[in-house]
């Protein structure tokens, strides 16, 4: 019993200095502890996670329905979430049963780890270490987005994502860097409009026309 508080007292201190590092307005202890929907959710599923796997599905499942009631974050038992996830304002935040999720993963709101047929099996995606899932984001069946990668605010991703790549759009695409060559315009480089992308769900300015009347 004390191993299992002294992991728990550990894992909110986690939890804590991950909002914290992410969210340059989070104020006092106090305001942590009442303010963050989406702390107070990840909470309760990890609790209702472990009644879960001890068979105890019933009180699993209010306990999550309790979460969605309170926190707007809906999360299944079943799923699996690691370390030091954080779900930023939280509101609207779905996450099915079969989906993985792994350490140091920042969720915006409106995000949906969905299926795309309701079969037996994995059906819903799995979210590598260190990803940014943007605002209203869709993600949807047994896909892989791969570590660091980011998803833009409002995509649907429907394929794997390559680690350490932006995508955005519906359907979601990489985002490509273009360089003009010597021609006097500015270097745009597309990673740095994803600051524009992840929680506003806008799409980038047009590139560069080509002068060759094309």
């Amino acid at each position: 019993m004390r191993n299992l508080l002294a992991a728990a007292r550990r894992r909110v201190g986690e939890d804590l200095d991950a909002i914290r590092e992410r969210d340059p307005a989070a104020g006092s202890l106090l305001v942590l502890l009442t303010c963050y929907p989406g702390l107070h959710a990840l909470w309760i599923y990890r609790i209702a996670h472990r009644c879960w796997e001890r068979d105890h599905t019933v009180i699993a499942r209010l306990l999550s329905q309790f979460a969605r009631l309170t926190t707007g974050v809906e999360i299944h038992p079943a799923a699996e979430i690691g370390r030091r996830v954080v779900i930023d304002h939280g509101m609207g935040v779905v996450v099915g049963s079969t989906a993985e999720v792994g350490d140091d993963v920042l969720i915006y709101h409106g995000v949906t780890l969905g299926n795309r047929r309701p079969t037996d099996g994995k059906r819903h995606p799995t979210v590598d270490d260190d990803v940014m899932l943007g605002a209203n984001a869709t993600v949807l069946g047994p896909i892989d987005v791969g570590e660091g990668a980011t998803v833009g605010g409002a995509a649907v991703v429907v394929d794997s994502v390559e680690p350490g790549t932006t995508v955005v759009g519906n359907p979601a695409r990489p985002v490509e860097t273009i360089h003009p060559a010597g021609d006097g315009q500015d270097v745009r480089d597309g990673a740095a409009d994803v600051d524009r992308v992840v929680c506003d769900g806008v799409g980038f300015p047009d590139a560069p026309e080509d002068d060759d009347g094309d």
